[in-house]
């Protein structure tokens, strides 16, 4: 009879949370996985197919933030009977530990570890923890942030490509603007308005415009005369990102953090109706330490983008270097395989 236990990988919606699976998943080959998340935002599209888990659940689940009462009362009607049903997948697939990330997607799982007195164990990416961290965060067994001074593992997952292509910023040659897969309005608005400067000043441009508007971007970029690198969804962020020398960017937690191992110094736009303002916390982090410009999008100020393009980056690039640390995937994959044995 074969009694190794299993780690269960839970939680999601969006691809920051999904990111942080990804990046933990890769340091353990030799263990027994199973992903659950919902049938609804982005886990099937990450998951469905992936061999790493032996098995994946996807329970209808939907979020509760930003709806309606009737809403709210239907989302958790759909949470509570998704428990049940994660109840009985723990119980049959011998489990050891709960790593959940977050988000409606892991709020079954989690609240089913809590049944089933298994440990669970949280990381929260951003420095508002979300409401289903918040409910679960007396349950958990570890609770791991970058934000708070005595998490136990003090450092976000971040894939080591993005430290590879690390190097020193200091003159502005090269600009990239990240809105995101989806893209963001504001941020394609403020590129192609403030295009012709950087072109006078011979800046390189790259721009994640989103999926659904690299066909205007490009159009917009052709009419100014210039040959900008627009794209939408890509598995080659790393390498964009290497190439420039400064970013303007949304502050969503893996982004944020990506910027943050590839030393590149980040003007962020945070996303103004993220759930509990959490983008803008996530930036005010690296404000604080010196790191960061933060524009709210409601306030961007061309004059002082085009004045920061005048200025040495390598303070905030060096400092970058120093508080993101590399192996943050390889102690919570460590730390899961040390609860699944016990």
């Amino acid at each position: 009879m074969n009694n190794k236990k299993t780690i269960v990988m839970t939680g999601g919606g969006t691809g920051g949370h999904l990111v942080i699976i990804e990046a933990i998943k890769e340091h353990l080959p030799y263990e027994d996985l199973i992903y659950i998340g919902s049938k609804n935002g982005q886990d099937k599209k990450w998951f469905e197919n992936d061999g790493d888990f032996r098995n994946r659940y996807f329970l209808n689940t939907t979020g509760v933030v930003n709806k309606n009462v009737f809403s709210k009362f239907i989302s958790l009607l759909k949470i509570a009977l998704a428990t049940k049903k994660a109840i009985k997948i723990l119980k049959k697939n011998n489990v050891g530990v709960v790593f959940s990330v977050g988000g409606y997607s892991s709020a079954p799982a989690g609240f089913a570890a809590k049944v089933l007195k298994i440990p669970l164990i949280i990381h929260e990416q951003n420095a508002f923890i979300g409401r289903v961290n918040q409910t679960l965060l007396p349950y958990a067994k570890y609770f791991i942030s970058s934000y708070i001074e005595d998490s136990p593992i003090k450092a976000y997952p971040t894939k080591d490509e993005f430290f590879q292509k690390q190097r020193t910023r200091r003159d502005i040659n090269c600009i990239i603007f990240l809105g995101g897969s989806q893209g963001a309005l504001a941020i394609n608005e403020l590129a192609l308005k403030i295009a012709p400067q950087l072109k006078e000043r011979d800046i390189k441009i790259i721009h994640q415009a989103g999926e659904n508007n690299i066909d205007f971007v490009t159009k917009e970029y052709q009419k100014l005369g210039i040959d900008a690198k627009v794209f939408g969804f890509t598995d080659k962020l790393s390498s964009h990102m290497n190439e420039a020398d400064l970013a303007i960017s949304r502050s969503g937690a893996s982004t944020l953090w990506e910027l943050g191992a590839n030393a590149l110094p980040t003007i962020f736009i945070p996303y103004p109706h993220a759930a509990g303002n959490h983008q803008y916390h996530n930036a005010k982090f690296f404000l604080d330490k010196e790191m960061s410009w933060i524009m709210p999008q409601d306030k961007i100020d061309i004059d002082k983008i085009i004045s920061i393009l005048d200025e040495d980056l390598s303070y905030k690039s060096i400092k970058l270097m120093g508080i993101v640390e590399k192996y943050a995937s390889v102690k919570i994959a460590d730390l899961l395989k040390e609860e699944n044995k016990s």
